[in-house]
């Protein structure tokens, strides 16, 4: 059996050589004679539910335009308050955005920074920073390519050709291009006027709305791999330039110095020499800070931070009171005393996991707020909220499909967005409609499988394996996910392994530390395998040239989970499992015994 396997790799990898080498001897060009005519791409949706909305920038002329930028959808456009949007930047390298910045004296110039400005393991990165000069119609990339994620920009209301970018760098690499860089040519040339070290880029520059030559940038030391990360460490802090970048000062005064993770910071426009800081450091020093001097001291308010500094940990001042501030968080929470003490704004009947917000700087009651839900808008201050439907940005982790006639259903699942199914098309004539989707579990949704002999009988996953059989007919909903044996205790994947059968339709494997079975759809599980894992090697937890204690990785869990499945469709008892610590194990008897197997050549921990 062994022997079989290696010989089908072997040729899968010698086919792979042979198509990599008649490519690379080929014409440059040669892919762009494939004619690709036939294929005609139309969205499915859905809309019913949004998708993560990292960055909002209104016309300062014209508030019912505005562009909205997704973290992984890419940037769309309204010029009609949010009836109706636009996507404005496909074509271009990028489909992850983290900055859009509208120019203030002329909003047909408008610049982007691609990369989504987050620190999650399903992060991705872009390409640089871009230009628009006519509105979002088109766009060139104006260069630093090398910095990935670009999550901040700030452009010099008296001339627009100085703009100042902040750049994270890389987050699973050194190097690169990192800090606050600027140009005075409109983006044809950039300098770095401010750089830290390898692994610490800036995350936010904001420029004095009355003097552009002062402006204030936050540096975020950090890196992660697969499962854990370091997101703090002693070079991040809140810098200031008052010479419009030349020399540049960290701010101490009242600050933490040491263990500094990721900090927010925002300008009050009422009074610009208020200043406001959120900052993740240690139980003692965390918390929300304020200047009355430009940052040259500062006083600790309250101890709040974000529920998960590496996900929100932003600030947005009140256009009319210089005490009212919000912050990012799972759900939206307010000041009204200075920064004191915190409240829910009470948007719990909008989506959660907020990332931005706009305050019209003429009407502070009217509030657009961006979140992994997509994009809300209010009047009251956010006691009401209005959901903007018909933004199809939503992030698809998996995607199956059934085999219905006449027309067959496509089921998906979404990041932060449950688990949804509906058609591929219908028959009326205006075609899919966000009615006609619907869920199938909450959460964050992964893995959906169909029952190749009841399409309504439909299993779907949301995180750590939480496993539920939907009814389609009954729209019954029932949690199976196996539960504990005695004293076993399971663990299973943010995105766990899971398969129907192709021999026993009623059949079903399911991935924890343990391959798990169930004959009965679900109703009864039993295990077919010892753990198949090896546990989170130290090796893992090297990060920035050195191993870290558990106690300073962002992540503690596990991720020694079977995260990967495959069943022989000849054969009932061929059955392969690959964890997420890199192991592959194979049985050829339906479980009773496995054998550890490896692909020469691969990294220990592929």
């Amino acid at each position: 059996m062994q022997k079989l396997f290696y010989t089908i790799i072997f040729s899968l990898l010698l086919f792979i050589s042979s198509t990599i080498t008649a490519q690379n001897n080929s014409e440059p060009d040669s892919l762009k004679d494939i004619s690709l005519a036939g294929l005609s791409f139309r969205s499915l949706g859905p809309a019913i539910t949004g998708g993560r909305t990292i960055d909002i920038a209104v016309n300062p002329f014209n508030h019912s335009e505005y562009f909205i930028a997704s973290g992984h959808g890419s940037l769309w456009k309204t010029t009609n308050s949010g009836i109706t949007f636009s996507p404005v930047f496909d074509g271009n390298k990028s489909y992850a955005i983290g900055s859009v910045e509208i120019d203030p004296t002329n909003p047909n110039v408008v610049w982007v920074g691609t990369g989504e400005n987050k620190n999650q393991n399903n992060v991705i990165y872009g390409d640089g920073i871009y230009k628009s000069e006519d509105g979002g119609k088109s766009w060139k990339n104006m260069g630093l390519k090398k910095s990935e994620h670009v999550s901040g920009i700030a452009i010099d209301p008296n001339n627009s050709n100085i703009v100042y970018a902040a750049a994270m760098g890389s987050l699973r690499n050194s190097g690169g291009e990192r800090g606050i860089y600027k140009t005075t040519d409109g983006g044809k040339n950039w300098e770095q006027v401010l750089g830290i070290n390898e692994y610490t880029g800036c995350y936010e520059v904001h420029m004095d709305p009355r003097y552009s030559n002062i402006l204030y940038a936050t540096a975020h030391q950090r890196m992660r791999n697969l499962y854990t990360g370091v997101y703090g460490g002693p070079e991040s802090g809140i810098y200031r330039t008052t010479d419009s970048g030349e020399t540049w000062e960290k701010m101490n005064g009242g600050l933490p110095s040491e263990d500094v993770g990721r900090i927010g910071i925002a300008i009050s426009p009422v009074n610009p020499d208020v200043l406001y800081a959120i900052i993740e450091a240690t139980e003692d020093d965390k918390g929300i800070y304020r200047s009355t001097d430009r940052g040259v001291s500062w006083t600790k308010q309250n101890n709040y931070i974000s529920s998960y500094a590496f996900y929100f940990q932003k600030l947005y001042c009140d256009t009319k009171d210089v005490n009212r501030v919000y912050s990012d968080d799972v759900f939206i929470q307010v000041t009204n005393d200075g920064g004191k003490t915190w409240d829910n704004l009470g948007d719990d009947k909008k989506h959660v996991d907020n990332h931005a917000m706009w305050i019209d700087p003429d009407n502070n009651k009217h509030i657009i707020a961006g979140c992994d839900g997509g994009v809300y808008e209010s009047y009251d201050k956010g006691k009401n909220w209005d959901f903007k439907a018909n933004i199809p940005i939503t992030e698809i982790y998996k995607v199956t499909t059934d085999n219905a006639e006449p027309f067959y259903n496509v089921y998906i699942g979404t990041q932060d967005n449950n688990s949804l199914g509906g058609p591929s098309r219908t028959i009326n004539s205006s075609g899919i409609m966000n009615q006609d989707w619907y869920f199938t579990n909450g959460g964050d949704g992964f893995e959906t499988q169909v029952d190749w002999k009841d399409p309504n009988i439909i299993y779907s996953q949301s995180q750590f394996g939480g496993l539920v059989r939907f009814d389609k007919k009954s729209g019954e909903n029932l949690f199976i996910q196996p539960q504990d044996f005695a004293d076993t205790a399971y663990r299973f994947d943010w995105d766990a392994g899971f398969i129907i059968s192709h021999n026993d339709n009623k059949r079903l494997y399911f991935g924890g530390n343990k391959l798990l079975r169930s004959d009965d759809r679900g109703s009864t599980w039993q295990e077919i395998s010892p753990d198949l894992t090896r546990g989170v090697p130290k090796e893992m937890q090297k990060l920035m040239g050195q191993s870290w204690s558990i106690d300073q990785l962002v992540r503690k869990g596990s991720m020694a989970q079977l995260v990967t499945i495959a069943e022989s469709p000849l054969d009932e008892n061929i059955l392969f499992v690959g964890s997420g610590d890199g192991l592959i194990h194979f049985t050829n008897d339906g479980g009773t015994n496995w054998q550890r197997s490896s692909v020469p050549g691969l990294p220990e921990y592929a």
